[in-house]
């Protein structure tokens, strides 16, 4: 096993990073990277000096995907192998969904199959202009499972389809259009535009940042009622505990 190391992880100006470093391999993950990256948006999480987290990679590309090579080798020692490393991508995706912080994607390069769906995962995705994002895996028999129900909500059934169906790749500014990206930035300003973006999003209220994530994502599968009565139970519910309390009480 390579002594390279998987993530580099760092803490400053109120944003949790993440930075997949595995360059040589263009940060293709294997399962102990994504159980490293899980533990540190847990540590992320618990953390309060963290307001919000950006997730990047080192060097030209964001992440190419699973290490196929790494795969093949569970494959061969157990028939359990491929499960495993399916739900452990899984349990990574739930857990950004989860967390009360804004995770952002930095996207350079490419962004294919699990790499893809990492950057998917998260709440917003910064793509450089010159990222490519992709869907592959029909084209190796496989299939992009755990990406589906995410792409599905992100850009909509005929998009979703589209792209999983013949797993072409798209470009940041096509990938913007159908919603896949959040934001295009020139690859001159993209690291500078990225710092700036993402202390903003750690410049706000870590309640009503929470409050605001918790809902967003509570309101899938709501009918149109049911999500303008969370709405108004989620807005009660903040106000009050951001009121002052009185000495006392």
């Amino acid at each position: 096993m390579s002594d390279e190391p998987r993530l580099r992880i760092a803490i400053f100006g109120g944003i949790g990073r993440a930075t997949l470093a595995r360059p040589s391999r263009q940060n293709a993950l294997d399962r102990d990277t994504v159980i490293e990256l899980r533990q540190a948006l847990e540590e992320f999480e618990a953390d309060g000096d963290v307001r919000a987290v950006l997730l990047a990679g080192e060097g030209d590309h964001f992440c190419a995907g699973t290490d196929v090579s790494e795969l093949a080798a569970t494959l061969e020692e157990t028939e359990g192998g491929a499960p495993d490393e399916v739900s452990a991508l899984g349990r990574l995706f739930l857990g950004i969904r989860q967390m009360s912080k804004p995770v952002v994607a930095a996207v350079q390069g490419r962004a294919l199959a699990g790499g893809a769906g990492l950057a998917t995962a998260c709440d917003v995705v910064l793509a450089r202009e010159d990222a490519v994002f992709g869907y592959p895996e029909v084209r190796m028999g496989a299939i992009p499972a755990m990406v589906m129900t995410m792409l599905r909500r992100s850009v909509g059934e005929k998009h979703a389809f589209d792209l999983v169906a013949s797993g072409r790749l798209v470009r940041a500014a096509e990938a913007e259009r159908i919603g896949l990206v959040s934001r295009v930035l020139s690859e001159a300003a993209f690291h500078g535009e990225v710092e700036r973006i993402v202390l903003g999003f750690a410049s706000h209220s870590s309640r009503g940042m929470a409050y605001t994530k918790r809902l967003f994502y509570a309101l899938d599968g709501m009918t149109f009622r049911d999500g303008l009565d969370e709405g108004v139970r989620t807005n009660a519910e903040a106000r009050a505990s951001a009121a002052p309390r009185r000495s006392g009480s």
